[in-house]
């Protein structure tokens, strides 16, 4: 037993050492001392990785450094100090010195007595580092996940400056910035986790485990929508080449030694293999390959989810058997998954585990990744409670401002700046319309769109609707009224800008537009016989002595006798009727052909329905036509003056 153990630690140690190798970035954010004089300026401090950092935000407030208990190791409550900010006084940071116990324990107790924040002195001069969680076996976990105060270590040099001006007796207040912790250069946001699939390894496991279901859904929506693009990777270590035919190496590695995890339970002689837990990450790593080349990467969440709940190892189900299944259920091909695994046995190469061996090594600001679990944000280590919310925040900070999606502008992740007082934008309350657009780093004044719209301007004072149908929108911020029937404004559609009193109207269009008495001021109807009557908007002109008025040459027209009024109009109707009868005539004619004849004696044909009487001119021939047999005709002689309407109106249709 003794030598099983000592092979443990002595591979620990290996794989611990081939960490401390690596460059190690410590992630910071701002501190601006906004007074005293003596020391205002900007300086850097390191993030602690607890707590929730307000990621794209900002927090002011006043430094307090406590008479007793100055390192935070006991209760405050045992010296009757409290932290809670009073109503109207800034919230308060608490400085408090580095030693005797946990960074996180500090914040705990802090936290209890009401701080907002804490800023940890470092005690000795030295480059800033990350304040991370203890291991579980050093102490009681149970508060880390309760911790939600930001930390921040700063330098022994600051910690004595602020000191120095307490004992001063000077007030120091300053604010904590993570605006730019994250960096935001587009509207899409590319993160990283690195985890693992082990489950026994205490408090960070089962962090680690519940903040892969409680992120699910979100991850999910984000990804689905186009706005970020996730990436899930799994940390290995290789086995020393003296070590690689060493029994602890074959039970931890995989490949001949080139990838390795350690013992889960840290006993080689019971339960599950590090080499176990590295196929589980490799298969987890494979799945999302392959549900990345169908174009459905966010299935990986489900899987993993899944392979949690019904496959952990306290069970024994941590197997191939029950991920298979797993795969099966959500619909994903098997043998692809098969054939990215491989052969973990060969004495070769597997390509996504060296894959992500090089990418454990950290490339530009990011650094290289050395603990579990670390997420990555647009390639900066988060640092912080691994929390959906916490997450989020840091996650939303990262995208450019204005194009954040709706979930990272909800009331738990931050403050909608536009509800008070409109944010301090312009706005029109009676078209409910404003250019204060939240965002989730505050809020921006930018003149809106309204129905395909556009309004213009500085988005603070002023903004106006420009461009085709902007009146429309408050009829264009123009004046407008209706009376009765009749509506008028000043408003014209079109693409010019401005608002104009319409004809009939003075004013400057905007606020009023008042009506021009046109007969007050005699600029219409001032003929001799015109008679003028002001309307709202227009005027109504008529003439006396019967006579008609001519609107657009403002006169009157006719003779002023009404008797040769109406007679050149009984003329000139009977004139139109006369016209209209002969033009009914000529058609009849044109379309028809009359063919009658009148006669007492005998018809001589001339032409097609054409006759005339042989003896008598003064007598017409009345002929029956008959087409079939044109000789086949009747006659009978009339003598003229006998004639009657009906006789002369005999039609036969050709």
């Amino acid at each position: 037993m003794n030598q099983e153990k000592l092979g443990f630690f002595t591979l620990s140690f290996l794989l611990i050492l081939s960490l401390a190798l690596g460059r190690f970035v410590v992630e910071k954010n701002n501190l601006k001392v906004t007074s005293p004089d003596s020391i205002k300026g900007i300086y850097e401090c390191a993030i602690g990785n607890f707590g929730v950092p307000q990621y794209g935000g900002t927090l002011v407030g006043t430094v307090v450094y406590p008479k007793s208990n100055q390192k935070a190791c006991k209760s405050y409550s045992d010296f009757d100090i409290s932290f809670k900010s009073r109503p109207g006084r800034l919230p308060t940071f608490v400085l408090i010195d580095r030693g005797d116990c946990f960074f996180t324990l500090k914040a705990w107790i802090a936290q209890q007595a009401g701080a907002a924040a804490i800023l940890v002195a470092d005690n000795k001069v030295e480059p800033l580092i990350t304040m991370d969680t203890p291991e579980e076996n050093k102490s009681d976990a149970d508060y880390l996940q309760n911790i939600t105060i930001p930390s921040a270590l700063i330098t022994k040099s600051l910690g004595d400056s602020i000191k120095s001006a307490l004992s001063g007796g000077d007030m120091v207040n300053m604010k904590l910035d993570w605006t730019e912790s994250v960096p935001h250069p587009d509207e899409r946001v590319e993160y990283e986790l690195w985890t693992n699939s082990n489950d026994q390894c205490g408090k960070k496991c089962d962090t680690q485990i519940e903040f892969l279901k409680n992120f699910k859904g979100a991850a999910q929506i984000l990804e689905k929508g186009g706005h970020t693009q996730f990436t899930p990777h799994y940390i290995t270590w290789y086995c020393p080449e003296a070590f690689t035919l060493s029994k602890q190496c074959k039970s931890q590695c995989i490949n001949h030694g080139r990838y390795c995890a350690p013992d889960p339970e840290q006993d080689f002689t019971k339960g599950y293999d590090g080499k176990d837990v590295v196929v589980q990450n490799l298969r987890q790593a494979c799945v999302y390959r392959v549900m990345n080349e169908t174009g459905k990467p966010w299935v990986w969440w489900d899987y993993v989810t899944d392979f949690a709940i019904r496959c952990p190892m306290k069970d024994k189900k941590y197997t191939k058997e029950c991920a298979d299944e797993i795969i099966k259920s959500l619909d994903i091909d098997l043998k692809k998954v098969d054939k990215c695994i491989g052969d973990p046995e060969a004495d070769v190469e597997n390509p996504i585990l060296k894959a992500e061996q090089e990418s454990q090594i950290g490339k530009g600001s990011r650094g290289d990744v050395t603990i579990l679990p670390t997420l990555v944000v647009n390639n900066r280590q988060y640092r912080g409670k691994l929390e959906k919310g916490a997450v989020l925040k840091a996650m939303c900070s990262g995208f450019q401002e204005s194009t954040e999606p709706a979930i990272c502008l909800t009331e738990e992740l931050e403050t909608n700046e536009c509800l008070e007082n409109n944010g301090g934008c312009w706005q029109d309350k009676a078209a409910n319309i404003s250019a204060c657009r939240d965002t989730f780093r505050g809020r921006l004044c930018e003149c809106p769109t309204v129905q395909g719209v556009k309004f213009s301007g500085d988005g603070y004072t002023h903004c106006r609707a420009s461009g085709a149908l902007h009146c429309g929108i408050n009829n264009g911020g123009c004046w407008r009224e209706t009376r009765g029937s009749y509506t008028y404004s000043a408003c014209v559609d079109d693409h010019s800008n401005g608002c104009k009193c319409p004809v009939g109207f003075k004013g400057d269009g905007v606020k009023s537009c008042e009506d021009v008495d046109e007969c007050k001021e005699k600029t219409v109807c001032q003929c001799p016989e015109c008679k003028c009557k002001n309307t709202w908007g227009s005027y109504e002109c008529s003439c006396s002595n019967g006579l008609l008025y001519m609107r657009e040459h403002d006169t009157c027209i006719g003779s002023g006798k009404v008797g040769t009024t109406k007679l050149s109009w009984s003329f000139l109707w009977i004139l139109i009727i006369g016209v209209g009868v002969a033009g009914l005539s000529g058609y009849a004619v044109y379309k028809y052909r009359i063919r009658v004849c009148y006669h007492n004696n005998k018809c001589m044909k001339i032409l097609p329905c054409s006759y005339r009487c042989l003896s008598n001119k003064n007598f017409f021939c009345r002929v029956t036509w008959m087409r079939k047999l044109e000789e086949s005709w009747h006659s009978t002689c009339l003598w003229k003056a006998n004639l009657t309407q009906v006789d002369l109106i005999i039609w036969i249709y050709e």
